[in-house]
């Protein structure tokens, strides 16, 4: 099973006055078949780790390494890192104007197969995960993410993780702006993925709610750029109680 191993990561971005170092030393290893949900506040560090994992450029990786399987992810470009099975699904995911949502897909599953699909199968493995997550089949001649509302962005984003079937995917604040019936949807879309055993999720949130649908193995609170505890799905129940004022300050250390 591939393994994905984050050693002493730190990252700055640039700011108004400088580089600013938002990743203080972050230690995480990640197995094909676990699930980590990240919490913490805002401004904790949560998505600059799921951004630098991606090779986002906004963000400079200053120390330590990331590595899967033994190569070295940071020495990858964007498309490199996809291709190796990094996925990504952002928190606001960008508009793409002028490009249709089924264009976008098997652009990017013959990107990561390297080869294109062929059509007819294609054409229902697409309709067919389309209509587990509940999606209209004219949403695949819309433009990627144009004038589509938040589930709707989200519904996408999972839509292309049960397509391009990645080794970990890097779920950041995927449960943000939904109502209850879309966070069901989508997160019944990523257990689905889950229950192969053959991917690796970084489940990054602020609250629990959807902990209650997809039940993690670890959790980690990130505070002040570092893992200040891990545990067991536990940890997410004692979150709820008390929040995470301990950490905000440096009450609690990994």
């Amino acid at each position: 099973m591939a393994t994905l191993e984050i050693n002493d990561l730190h990252v700055t971005v640039e700011t108004d006055g400088g580089p600013t170092e938002i990743l203080r030393g972050v230690d995480l290893t990640v197995k094909q078949g676990e699930t980590h949900a990240i919490m913490g506040p805002n401004g904790s560090g949560k998505s600059t780790l799921a951004y630098s994992l991606a090779g986002h450029p906004k963000y400079t990786v200053t120390g330590g390494s990331v590595k899967l399987d033994g190569e070295d992810v940071l020495e990858m470009s964007v498309d490199e890192r996809a291709r190796a099975g990094v996925f990504l699904a952002m928190q606001y995911p960008v508009e793409v104007p002028g490009v249709s949502v089924s264009n976008f897909l098997r652009t990017s599953a013959t990107a990561i197969r390297g080869e294109a699909p062929k059509l007819r199968t294609w054409v229902k493995e697409v309709r067919e995960a389309m209509e587990r997550l509940s999606i209209d089949p004219a949403f695949a001649e819309r433009n990627v993410n144009e004038g589509f509302s938040g589930g709707e962005k989200k519904r996408h984003e999972i839509l292309q993780l049960e397509l391009l079937k990645p080794q970990f995917a890097i779920l950041d604040e995927t449960d943000s702006g939904l109502d209850v019936d879309a966070l069901r949807v989508v997160s019944e879309g990523v257990n689905r993925v889950r229950e192969g055993g053959d991917v690796g999720t970084l489940l990054i949130t602020h609250y629990t709610r959807i902990l209650r649908y997809i039940k993690p193995d670890f959790v980690h609170v990130f505070a002040k750029g570092r893992i200040a505890e891990s545990g067991g799905a536990e940890l997410a129940d004692k979150l709820e109680e008390e929040g995470y004022e301990e950490y905000v300050k440096g009450g609690a250390t990994a």
